[in-house]
């Protein structure tokens, strides 16, 4: 990931089109042909990401994205 300036979940899709934004700041990143998946809790206030988990898609597919 590069420096980035996100005001909003917006900007982030501009530069991630593949990525899921859910609720309350998180989002889903898709890595390497959708075999990972990255669960982010973004901050854009204070331009801050917080990784919350990274696995495989079947590990992805046991957690709860909104509450990890």
């Amino acid at each position: 990931m590069h420096r980035a300036n996100w005001e909003s979940p917006a900007d982030l899709k501009r530069d991630f089109r593949s990525a899921s934004i859910l609720k309350d700041g998180r989002a889903v990143f898709n890595i390497p042909g959708n075999k990972y998946r990255l669960v982010a809790w973004i901050n854009y206030a204070y331009k801050v990401v917080y990784i919350r988990f990274i696995g495989t898609h079947a590990q992805y597919d046991l957690i709860d994205a909104q509450t990890v």
